[in-house]
């Protein structure tokens, strides 16, 4: 089969023919159909440190997926062929103290597809029954690629309640613009979202945000002035891994604030944590997603008319995948994807 391979350590990417994958007994067989590229694919093409650090060569890429069930194995139950699926990319030990307590996505053994093990930029690709998620209604293919993505901006946007809250999002990628959209759909009365790339505050205001801020310019108090709010912000998702980001939003909380943090920093940087104290904020990490409650949220938000529409940006075919990784890289986008189903 073809499949986008990181063949050696170093730079780029190849489109080569690799074996086809064979399933074991509790692995269902996916014929791909549509992919999305990710930061973390972006890091790999580059081999930067974290990349060198992380990824063994040879390696096929790709985590963010949908598909055509094709086969199953001996032990599989509930998945069927010819179920279209997406895939949960965090594959779990199944043994530690919290995958036996159902907490999957606390595993501290987790191995990402697509990083650790062969993933989904590929004709084919394998993954343990319990990580298919089966589409049981209709749903966009470029939609349901996204689905991991989309996971981690449903789980960082329902960490805490938002129904009537006033809403500062940090990072207008588009997980932010996702959990923008989540937050808006869910019931907050405002939501702000930050960022200091017009084009993707423009992204921004197509999911129906109430104020799109390029902090080069204008900053969040005078976006607070704007909203007619006198306390502050009562829920923050920081996106971006910006430590001015973090800052500025601890800054700008209402006291008993809660702050879900989904950006990854490069490096440490100060935080004020007398800020912290004394507004009596919470702060949460979020990684991924909670297996599998966040799919099921995300399954009913499309059903009940969520539009994602908006943050996909462009398509291509996967044998253009040089100027798709390009386009990724360039930021004048949303998500990118990459179509499987023509021939290579």
């Amino acid at each position: 089969m073809k499949a986008l391979v990181k063949a050696e350590a170093g730079p780029g990417l190849s489109l080569t023919e690799v074996p086809d994958p064979t399933p074991g007994a509790g692995d269902v067989l996916v014929r791909v159909l549509r992919t999305g590229i990710c930061g973390t694919d972006l890091h790999i093409d580059s081999w930067d440190e974290w990349a060198a650090r992380t990824v063994r060569a040879p390696l096929v890429l790709g985590h963010e997926f949908t598909g055509e069930v094709a086969a199953v194995g001996s032990s599989v139950t509930d998945v069927k062929v010819g179920d279209l699926v997406s895939g949960e990319g965090h594959l779990v030990c199944g043994a530690c103290r919290n995958c036996k307590a159902g907490r999957r996505h606390l595993c501290a053994n987790t191995r990402g597809l697509g990083v650790h093990e062969n993933g989904a930029f590929a004709e084919y690709v394998v993954l343990p029954e319990a990580n298919a998620w089966v589409h049981r209604a209709p749903v966009d293919l470029d939609v349901a690629a996204i689905f991991d993505p989309f996971g981690n901006a449903v789980h960082t946007a329902l960490s805490f309640p938002v129904i009537g809250e006033d809403v500062l999002i940090t990072g207008a990628g588009p997980i932010g613009i996702m959990a923008a959209a989540v937050a808006r759909h869910a019931g907050a009365r405002h939501v702000v979202i930050t960022d200091v790339s017009e084009h993707r505050l423009e992204l921004a205001r197509a999911v129906g945000v109430d104020l799109a801020l390029d902090v080069s310019r204008r900053t969040l108090a005078e976006a607070q002035v704007e909203l007619g709010l006198t306390e502050g912000f009562d829920v923050g998702m920081e996106m971006s891994g910006q430590p001015v980001a973090l800052q500025d939003m601890i800054g700008n909380m209402a006291h008993g604030g809660r702050i879900a943090m989904l950006g990854l920093p490069a490096s440490d940087f100060a935080v004020d944590w007398s800020s912290v104290v004394l507004k009596m904020l919470h702060l949460k990490g979020v990684y991924g997603r909670e297996m599998f409650e966040t799919w099921y949220s995300m399954s009913v938000l499309l059903e009940r008319g969520l539009d994602l529409s908006p943050v996909i940006t462009h398509r291509f075919d996967h044998t253009d995948f040089r100027e798709a990784f390009a386009t990724a890289r360039g930021g004048k986008c949303g998500k990118v994807i990459l179509d499987w189903t023509g021939a290579a």
